[in-house]
């Protein structure tokens, strides 16, 4: 799955875990892969347990209820290089990636995404990059 400049928000500035999960909802709603009530969920299912996965990443994704609400498959990432704090100590979330999965999609959008962040230095190149295309280049270039 692509990112589009429609679906990144590079160089943010975040105060709330709350506001991150927002903006890459709405970055999803803009794209037409959900309707606004999956950022409710988004925001719902971060209430039941954190989306942090480690490695600076976090990855906010609706609760089951929600699928009913996910037009078609995507993802989208907001960057916040200072990062935002996600309930997880000191390790603040520095790429936030919204995923709307079809189906089971999201089951393999998740295990791409969490492979690519396994490694720091993926991490960090994403976190530094300056364009969506970066980005993809970055994840297109991971051995999965």
């Amino acid at each position: 799955m692509k990112l589009s400049n429609e679906t990144v928000l590079l160089n943010q500035s975040i105060a709330t875990k709350e506001e991150a999960i927002r903006l890459a909802g709405e970055l999803l709603v803009k794209a037409g892969f959900v309707s606004p009530e999956y950022v409710d969920a988004m925001l719902e299912r971060e209430k039941i347990v954190s989306t942090y996965m480690g490695n600076f990443l976090a990855i906010p994704h609706g609760t089951d209820e929600a699928k009913k609400h996910i037009l078609k498959s995507g993802i989208s990432l907001v960057q916040v290089p200072a990062g935002v704090e996600f309930g997880n100590g000191d390790k603040p979330a520095k790429v936030i990636i919204g995923i709307a999965g079809k189906g089971d999609d999201h089951l393999e959008v998740l295990s791409t995404i969490a492979i690519a962040f396994s490694e720091i230095e993926v991490a960090e190149q994403i976190i530094n990059a300056s364009n969506a295309d970066e980005i993809n280049a970055v994840l297109e270039g991971v051995e999965l």
